[in-house]
């Protein structure tokens, strides 16, 4: 469970704040206190939920491409940041197809860049570099995969971050392990680890080709959604699930660097893996008798997984990180979510109610846990 007293005035440096993940990373960091500067492009998607939630409200903003060096060097040297999380990347896999190249200088170079910088200034001891639960080489088989598992990726987005971490793992070798000649004030002080979370879901995600998003245009549209691949199995966790993880890992790299260290899954119990049409079914239940979808296989489309499988138990064993929320619920938050913003409440005021909501679920698991410890 992150602590609040560690992020209170906390120097943080945040790549892709305008995206879905990093506005809801950038509200929860506000929200404890931290100072908060953001890198990145404008945001993806119009509606967004950086733009609804006023995110850029509370904190520096920086609008940068991880692509350019120099600029994201010089971004974080202003900064003097004693954390960063890297999360700007191009996420799609079918955007992938289409534009392998960007895929690649972004998720690949852009890694490089932001770790280079970070290893060049002396107040950075943290870095959290979030990849994706698609960097393995899935086999699809029934065994989740674990952090000790082959790397691999057969379309452009999934092999660029399985580069990503690659790349992280280079750096963490050559410039930040004990002895390495990586920081310029000679301290070999700073943790650096990889988070490799499943399919996040949550409200505010505008993106084109995710499910929930589809199904809550069409929704909205009064016309019913088409599910492509309704028997494919993802690893589906609301967005705070991994959040929660990140903000713990960073707290536990910064006071133990070298234990900590690495690469870490963050994914949602096994009987939370589900395939698409139980996701579908159970969103439209939670949204109401207007909501509908059919299925419908699309001819042609390029390869997508079928089976993908994460096993957390590192995350729950060593950070004692785990779900706070089983699957259905995670589906009504976002159904609670997308109808108060169809009311017209204030996003920002919606976003931050499902934080504290999500913060007090984590301190009833946390004392659940503690006392079956002692029983």
């Amino acid at each position: 469970m992150t602590q609040t007293s560690f992020w209170q005035g906390r120097r943080v440096f945040l790549t892709g704040h305008t995206g879905f993940k990093g506005s809801w990373l950038a509200l929860w960091l506000q929200r404890l206190g931290a100072q908060v500067t953001g890198y990145a492009l404008e945001a993806p998607t119009q509606p967004s939920l950086f733009e609804e939630a006023r995110v850029a409200d509370g904190l520096e903003h920086i609008l940068g491409d991880v692509r350019d060096a120099g600029a994201v060097r010089a971004a974080m040297e202003r900064a003097q940041p004693e954390v960063v999380f890297h999360l700007a990347a191009q996420s799609l896999v079918r955007h992938s197809y289409a534009e392998p190249v960007e895929t690649y200088a972004t998720n690949v170079m852009g890694t490089v860049h932001v770790l280079d910088a970070a290893r060049r200034i002396g107040s950075v001891r943290a870095v959290v570099n979030v990849t994706t639960d698609k960097c393995y080489e899935n086999l699809e088989t029934e065994r989740a995969y674990r952090e000790s598992d082959v790397l691999g990726g057969r379309d452009p987005y999934s092999n660029s971050k399985a580069c990503s971490e690659l790349v992280t793992q280079a750096y963490r070798q050559s410039f930040f392990a004990p002895g390495a000649t990586s920081r310029p004030n000679g301290v070999h002080s700073t943790g650096i680890a990889t988070a490799r979370a499943g399919n996040v879901i949550g409200g505010g995600d505008w993106a084109v080709d995710r499910l929930v998003p589809d199904l809550l245009r069409a929704f909205d549209q009064g016309v019913p959604a088409i599910v492509r691949r309704p028997h494919a199995v993802r690893p589906w966790q609301h967005v705070l699930e991994p959040l929660a993880g990140y903000l713990t890992l960073a707290e536990r790299l910064y006071a133990q660097p070298q234990q900590y260290s690495g690469a870490w899954n963050f994914g949602p119990r096994p009987d939370d893996m589900r395939p698409v049409d139980a996701i579908a079914a159970a969103l439209t239940s939670a949204l109401g008798e207007h909501a509908a979808y059919v299925v419908q296989a699309e001819a042609g489309a390029p390869h997508e997984a079928g089976l993908l499988l994460l096993d957390a138990a590192k995350a729950r064993g060593e950070l004692d990180w785990d779900s706070a929320l089983e699957l259905e619920e995670a589906l009504r938050w976002i159904a609670e979510w997308h109808q108060a913003r169809r009311a017209g409440h204030n996003v920002r005021e919606i976003t931050l109610e499902q934080i504290g909501r999500y913060e007090a679920r984590l301190g009833r698991t946390a004392a659940h846990a503690a006392a079956s410890a002692v029983e």
